[in-house]
């Protein structure tokens, strides 16, 4: 290949800086990619592929495509979402100034766990960066969401339980990207997990970073607040912070003052939800579409703001353990419930509240322009609001959260000063500083707008001063601004003045202030240009220094607005305040399952009783056809149980909840091809599961366990799960147990704490009707044939289903099917005769026909068919 220009030159440098990125590089107003990413680029993002070099030989020519530069947003998303990084490589200098190759730098290094701007991201869903050490000692997990602040961090030590701790706290943040030490990248099946289970692009940062004497400094010098919280001796919270804060500033190369407060917690603060469970029981996305809408957090989720979107999906994600803190919780709600004024009035505050958290993320990372302080100033304007509202709130909770509101008069004020109510997109090119704040834009905006008058003005006095009467200001290209004088009053030209133009009656001069006014008013845009951009860079410093109080004032305005969801759902639906404390009771009157109960149209949900303990009933055997709804009422049970430890209320006349640390949920499976496993692997690896980690205070929803292999073995492996949750001596925790083997309901008497309950169902004639109640005692029979005959099998087949049946319940043993008969004796309506009676049935209007000609046409349509 040809010599490189210097400007090729400068791009394979910045480069070979970042490999493993797609560099835009800036050139004017395009962001341009050449060679293997221009390829690249063009494929993903069908873009024209071009080049510089049309004069060259094609195997000389350097390939090309760009993107302009101030709409690069939605081109940098598409490739993010494909899982590509984009380094973006800036000019550092202005091309005006710049001797030779304008300087170039790489600015930033855009990957999917740090995106910034605002329509890259969810507005109601947290984008977390995740990193996770890994030694013979313990694990290390820290996560980060760089657009709000928010940094988590947890460990726990090396051993059999550990990987799946790990898993379960990265499916609770499912996190957008995930860099990993040696040890975590070689930790079996970790990288696997991330990439197809999470779909979580993932690298090897390596060791160095994550080394303890590399990272304690780091995050020493991070953090503000919350270090405190750390155990003494725990290295794993701090090595995975700090090799995250490593990369962070490696990538992001600018300010992460935002990232302010370090939040340690352990496993023992939340309910901990698996996976698995978080898929089957539809928390915040349905099984198969995976939309909200059909989630418990579609219910649920009234907020008004951002912020309260993305701390209601945590809520929900992070159930809690504490009575108390659940309590704190429900009598916040509780008031909010009785006073409807109260809550009307805040959902129509919150709804103007703007997303202060990461508005305030993308001001300290440096990317913020004047709309954003705008935003940020109308956000804060809206907080006396709230605080005044919550006056009238007894709650201890929200009396807290109304003390956090912070609505920094001051800063709110010099925003409203310096900023028009809607500036322009770019900060660079100026029109965003309201008039009267500042006198120098006020001067050289002045010029910009009156030049014309100030020329006039200037002429006034100048022919005052000289006497020259007919003098006059005027311009050209040539030579700009000049005055211009008849030949007959030269001799009143004043001697300082300079001859710039001879012409055939006038005489051309130019003096020191026209001088100094054209320079002015040449300058006059870049002047306040520059000057708007300072005031602004300087309003942005000083809402800087004022981040951890926004932040604070964020997640209290948050709070209230997830709190005034639960408050708002429960009234509308008509929830009920539970009992939750550290028994082991599970007593629920009248529940219903909040989702199917909002989904049913006009028809009314039928409520179920339950009652369960750590004694006499302790597992419920569940009997009962397809479809009468034996896992709607468990997973209904799980959701009430999980909405309880939120905080909310729950759709039931009364419920008295024992706190439940984990939620095991064994429902329905499919074949994991990907790795080889068939529907019953799969299933007998949750039961391993969930039979290891399960503690006494667990709650277990069992559904058909067995039903994947031959009917004894299936049984024999059912019966034996049920047994050792029943047995007080080894797992001894409330389980929901649906099952089709009828054998199993013998075990009630036999094993303390087992109890039988069936879904009632009537049936009419040779139909089934679903009472969808849980009564007590085993069902008398499946029902399995009605239920095939309601989704529509042949009558044929059903006919030969109770045949068949009927032979297998007299033990006589099933005897071939009689042949079909060459011929059948019933007319078809498809023969001629048929076709002609349908065609006339299709052409008649049996609204119009009169008695009469209803009996004729009947008469010749059997006359065809006779026919």
């Amino acid at each position: 290949m040809a010599e490189m220009t210097p400007m090729m030159q400068q791009y394979l440098a910045m480069k070979e800086q970042n490999p493993d990125s797609i560099l835009f590089f800036r050139l004017g107003d395009f962001y341009e990619m050449f060679m293997e990413d221009a390829k690249l680029v063009s494929k993903e993002l069908d873009l024209t592929l071009t080049t510089r070099d049309r004069n060259k030989p094609p195997e000389e020519r350097v390939p090309m495509c760009g993107v302009p530069y101030h709409s690069c947003d939605s081109y940098i998303a598409r490739l993010i979402a494909k899982g590509y990084k984009v380094a973006i490589c800036e000019q550092t200098e202005d091309p005006a100034l710049a001797k030779g190759l304008v300087d170039r730098d790489i600015i930033r290094v855009i990957t999917p766990g740090t995106v910034i701007a605002s329509s890259m991201l969810e507005e109601g869903k947290n984008n977390y960066i995740c990193a996770i050490l890994a030694d013979e000692e313990q694990f290390g997990l820290c996560l980060c969401d760089i657009s709000t602040g928010e940094m988590h961090a947890t460990s726990f030590p090396a051993g059999e339980e550990a990987l799946e701790h790990l898993e379960n706290e990265l499916g609770r943040f499912h996190p957008a990207e995930a860099v990993l030490s040696d040890g975590a990248w070689k930790t079996p099946g970790l990288v696997e997990f991330l990439k197809e289970r999470l779909e979580c692009p993932c690298e090897n940062a390596g060791e160095a970073r994550f080394r303890l004497d590399a990272a304690q400094p780091l995050v020493k010098k991070q953090f503000k607040t919350g270090l405190d919280t750390l155990p003494p001796g725990d290295e794993g919270a701090v090595r995975a912070a700090g090799g995250l804060l490593s990369y962070l500033y490696e990538t992001q190369k600018t300010d992460l003052g935002h990232i302010a407060a370090f939040s340690y917690y352990t496993s023992g603060q939340y309910m901990e939800l698996d996976l698995t469970a978080r898929q089957t029981l539809e928390l915040t996305a349905t099984l198969r579409s995976k939309d909200k809408r059909g989630s418990l957090l579609w219910v649920l989720d009234k907020t008004k703001t951002a912020m309260g979107g993305r701390l209601i999906r945590g809520w929900m994600e992070r159930p809690l353990l504490s009575p108390v803190q659940i309590a704190r919780r429900q009598q916040a709600v509780g008031d909010l419930v009785e006073d409807i004024i109260t809550r009307e009035e805040l959902s129509a505050v919150l709804r103007e509240v703007t997303d202060l958290e990461r508005l305030i993320g993308r001001v300290v990372y440096g990317s913020a322009g004047g709309r954003d302080l705008v935003a940020l100033g109308t956000g804060l304007g809206k907080l006396p609001q709230i605080r005044s509202l919550l006056d009238h709130c007894s709650s201890a909770l929200l009396q807290s959260l109304k003390e956090e509101l912070d609505d920094l008069p001051d800063l709110r004020e010099e925003l409203s000063r310096a900023l028009v109510d809607e500036p322009p997109f770019s900060v660079r090119e100026g029109g965003f500083i309201r008039e009267g704040y500042d006198a120098e834009v006020d001067k050289q905006r002045n010029i910009l707008n009156h030049s014309a008058e100030l020329l006039a003005d200037l002429e006034v006095r100048t022919k005052e001063q000289t006497g020259i009467k007919n003098l006059k200001v005027k311009s050209n290209k040539v030579f700009g601004y000049y005055i211009e004088v008849a030949k007959s009053q030269i001799d009143l030209v004043p001697a300082d003045w300079t001859r710039k133009q001879t012409t055939v009656n006038a005489e051309r001069y130019i003096s020191q202030e026209l001088k100094e006014l054209e320079h002015a008013i040449l300058s006059a845009q870049d002047r306040v240009t520059a000057r708007e951009y300072q005031l602004f860079c300087q309003l942005r410093e000083q809402v800087c220094e004022r981040v951890d109080q926004v932040q604070h004032s964020a997640a209290a305005v948050a709070q209230v607005d997830v709190l005034n969801s639960f408050a708002t759902v429960a009234a509308a639906n008509g929830y009920c305040m539970p009992q939750v404390d550290d028994s082991s009771s599970l007593t629920i009157v009248e529940g219903r399952h909040p989702v199917v109960e909002k989904v049913l149209k006009g028809a009314p949900f039928v409520p179920n009783d339950t009652h369960m303990d750590c004694s006499g009933d302790l597992c419920a055997i569940i009997t009962g056809p397809n479809m009468a709804g034996k896992s709607t009422y468990m997973r209904q049970v799980a959701l009430i149980v999980l909405m309880a430890q939120m905080g909310s209320f729950v759709p039931a006349k009364s419920a008295h909840i024992g706190v439940v640390d984990r939620v095991f949920t064994r429902i329905g499976a499919s074949d994991d091809l990907s790795s080889g496993q068939s529907t019953f692997m799969v299933e007998m690896n949750e039961v391993a599961a969930l039979l290891k980690n399960a503690t006494k205070k667990s709650l277990l929803i069992l559904d058909e366990i067995g039903r994947g292999t031959s009917t004894y073995d299936g049984m024999a492996i059912a019966r034996s799960v049920l047994e050792y949750c029943a047995d007080q001596k080894r797992l001894g925790c409330k389980t929901l147990f649906a099952t089709h083997y009828h054998e199993l309901t013998a075990l009630e008497g036999q094993i303390p704490g087992v109890k039988n309950y069936n879904i009632a169902a009537k049936k009419r004639g040779g139909e089934v009707i679903f009472l969808r109640k849980i009564v007590r005692g085993g069902a008398d029979q499946s029902y399995g044939i009605e239920v095939a005959k309601l989704a529509g099998v042949p009558d044929r087949v059903i006919k030969r289903a109770r045949e068949i049946l009927q032979e297998l319940e007299s033990g006589s043993g099933v005897q071939p099917a009689a042949p079909v008969p060459a011929q059948e004796p019933q007319l078809s309506l498809t023969d001629l005769g048929g076709q002609t009676v349908l065609k006339k049935l299709r052409m008649t209007d049996v609204n119009i026909l009169s008695p009469i000609e209803a009996l004729n046409l009947l008469a010749e349509l059997k006359q065809d068919l006779n026919g």
